[in-house]
């Protein structure tokens, strides 16, 4: 399933992953400070959340509990996936070497870098 997010569904998705299940009041408080969003921003993007695929939710008394359906890892791959399909026409050493000069990336992140193209390279053979 590939589902594109939004900024700020990104932010409202990686709430929901933190702890699902999560009533609108629960997502309002825990983001109201970040965001300044108010309920009715919560139920409007929880809709369109759902519209695509990414929660859903079960009615418990008055409130209702939403939970991910869309898991983490897959909404993190296809948003890399989208973003090397724009960005990237032969420049994925410039993007690491920025990233890498940048230290961007953690010694924990260089190491599982390596390790992946260690992989990638005993495949072929």
């Amino acid at each position: 399933m590939s589902i594109h997010l939004s900024s700020g569904e990104w932010t409202l998705m990686n709430q929901l992953w933190e702890g699902p299940p999560q009533t609108i009041t629960e997502l309002t408080a825990a983001l109201k400070e970040k965001t300044g969003w108010g309920k009715h921003t919560i139920i409007t993007m929880l809709s369109r959340l759902e519209a695509k695929g990414a929660v859903q939710h079960r009615e418990d008394g008055r409130a209702k509990r939403y939970t991910p359906t869309l898991p983490r890892e897959e909404a993190a791959r296809s948003e890399t996936e989208r973003f090397l399909s724009r960005v990237y026409r032969g420049s994925l050493g410039v993007m690491m070497s920025a990233m890498v000069e940048s230290h961007q990336l953690s010694e924990a992140e260089l190491a599982e870098l390596s390790a992946i193209l260690d992989k990638a390279g005993g495949a072929g053979q």
